[in-house]
């Protein structure tokens, strides 16, 4: 047996006292976010852009123009301002298809710069493998053109038939082009020269955004940031930053946070997935589970006469088994108040209850005013 007297207990006595204040301040750390995590700042945002163009040079895939008017029409339209006549002709081409194209202009994208664009049929067209996309005017919601694009596409499937049958793999009928747009426009945001910085969160909480103003104002060393409302952090650029905004927005972006979150139960009831929040409490609740289940089975057998004989005949009997299960071994719960979420999982898998019951469960403990927490269903 080691036993250890004196100075070296003290000293193995502190070492463990430090791992665990180390453990603790590790915990407290790995639950901290960094503001550039939660929150966006005034100004740096994406703009969502969108465009109607035609493919073309498809291996028969494309729409049909006796059924996709719109895609005969604008045909007709490019070709007639590249010089060619086709309204007195019978176009019969399936190698076009009518498309819309969508885009995201990064914030400060600069022009000329390069983006990436995705591209979806809106007509009969079966396929976009081996197309290529005219060039098309991208536009903003302002209805002013800020790109254009243009390139071959890359479809996310594809489709082979013959005449007995057809295989899909994935959608055939969208794709995208990498760098495919050019920025011709800019959206100006003079950033250097603003005096206040709207920090808006991303979950819009009281508690977090007055942490995330105390956070800034003990950074500075001034009260330069107020908490507007639970979506809204107002700051005020400091002095010594005035000519550098976004030296001032690199730092504060960095610092550190504890997020509050309601105590929240969401539920999709289609897939049956269950995420619970960690604040999630309950009530002294009991909670029982069970079903009455019927089983009938029909197993028909067939009864014939013995050889050689002259009187009987081949018949069908009828053999029914009824099986009933009221699920007795299911058994009456009680989870006292104040409990975890984790010990009420734990509770409720020992009774046996799956996810689409405890869907039920939950909705029931709600209704019943047991579950301190908001439930969401989508």
């Amino acid at each position: 047996m080691l036993k250890i007297f004196g100075e070296n207990r003290l000293q193995l006595t502190i070492v463990a006292l430090a791992a665990l204040v180390w453990l603790a301040s590790a915990s407290t750390a790995g639950a901290m976010s960094r503001i550039k995590d939660i929150a966006d700042f005034e100004g740096v945002r994406d703009n969502m852009l969108i465009g109607y163009g035609l493919v073309v040079g498809l291996n028969g895939t494309g729409d049909s123009l006796t059924s996709s008017v719109f895609t005969k029409e604008s045909l007709i339209g490019m070709l007639e301002r590249l010089g060619v006549n086709a309204r007195d002709d019978a176009l019969k081409t399936k190698n076009v298809a009518a498309v819309m194209v969508t885009a995201t202009l990064p914030p400060f994208a600069r022009q000329g710069s390069r983006m990436d664009i995705s591209v979806a049929t809106i007509g009969d067209a079966k396929s976009l493998v081996g197309g290529m996309l005219m060039v098309t005017p991208l536009l903003g919601a302002d209805g002013e053109v800020y790109a254009v694009a243009q390139g071959a596409i890359s479809a996310g499937g594809f489709t082979a038939e013959g005449k007995g049958t057809a295989v899909t793999r994935g959608v055939p009928t969208n794709g995208k082009i990498a760098n495919g747009a050019i920025i011709e426009r800019e959206i100006q945001f003079a950033m250097k020269d603003l005096q206040k910085v709207q920090i808006a969160l991303r979950n819009p909480d009281f508690t977090t955004s007055r942490r995330v103003a105390e956070a800034i104002n003990e950074f500075i060393g001034t009260a330069t940031a107020t908490a507007r409302d639970p979506g809204t952090v107002e700051v005020t650029v400091p002095e010594k930053y005035q000519t550098d905004t976004v030296a001032f927005l690199t730092d504060i972006e960095q610092l550190r946070i504890a997020p509050d979150q309601l105590a929240r139960v969401v539920i999709d009831e289609q897939s049956g997935i269950i995420v619970m929040g960690e604040n999630v409490r309950i009530n002294t609740v009991a909670i029982a589970q069970g079903n009455l289940t019927i089983k009938i089975t029909e197993t028909p057998q067939v009864s014939q006469p013995n050889a050689f004989s002259n009187t009987g005949q081949t018949t069908t009997v009828d053999r029914t088994k009824v099986e009933i299960d009221e699920s007795s071994d299911k058994r009456l719960a009680i989870f006292r108040g104040g409990i975890s979420i984790q010990d009420l999982v734990v509770g409720l898998n020992a009774l046996g209850i799956g996810p689409r019951d405890m869907i039920n469960i939950l909705q029931a403990i709600k209704a019943s005013g047991a579950m301190q927490a908001e439930i969401e269903v989508i």
